[in-house]
């Protein structure tokens, strides 16, 4: 979603401050996944000794990541944008066959600090910039912790609630949304995390 809805902001408003564009699309981010989870839980069991961790860490940790994206300068922010998008799709590309079994591992308190940590990284950069983080935690739900991808999706889409609650939460107290743009945006999202 992001490596889609992200540069489309960017591109359709190329004057409006990074920090706008960003809260705007966390706000319809945050809709289509808390519309997804909605769903997912209706079919998939999910193991919430590993989930409120890594929530938990996610969500301080984009925090950070939204407030490191209000200290970069608008004109570097854009100059990073092709980059960042460049190396998300790059590697969103080369782990397109993850998850095909589903091994949970056993979780003590050394797996939940790993959650915590492993997704606050992830949170971090979410926060910051975003697009491929709900990639990102499939990758760690499956690579690390021995889910199948449906449970994997259904994981992250948990933590990337929690991300996106959060770099939202931090850019609407820092500067304006476009408030309709984004309610729209978000009944696209939730129409999209229905059907997907």
């Amino acid at each position: 979603g992001g490596l889609i809805q992200l540069p489309a902001l960017f591109a359709a408003f190329p004057q409006a401050p990074h920090t706008t564009l960003l809260g705007t699309g966390k706000l319809a981010g945050f809709a289509g996944t808390t519309s997804a989870i909605a769903r997912f839980i209706r079919h998939v069991r999910l193991d919430w000794r590993l989930l409120l961790p890594a929530a938990s860490g996610a969500f301080v940790a984009s925090l950070g990541g939204a407030w490191l994206a209000t200290q970069v300068s608008p004109e570097r922010f854009r100059a990073l944008v092709p980059l960042m998008l460049s190396l998300v799709l790059a590697y969103t590309l080369a782990h397109r066959d993850l998850g095909r079994e589903h091994r949970p591992r056993d979780l003590g308190r050394h797996e939940r600090l790993l959650a915590a940590g492993t997704a606050g990284v992830i949170g971090l950069y979410d926060g910051f910039f975003g697009p491929g983080t709900g990639s990102l935690l499939v990758f760690l739900f499956v690579r690390v912790f021995g889910l199948d991808f449906l449970h994997a999706s259904a994981s992250a889409k948990i933590v990337n609630a929690a991300t996106n609650a959060a770099a939202f939460i931090l850019f609407g107290l820092t500067g304006e949304l476009y408030w309709l743009l984004g309610l729209a945006m978000s009944a696209c999202n939730i129409v999209g995390a229905q059907f997907g």
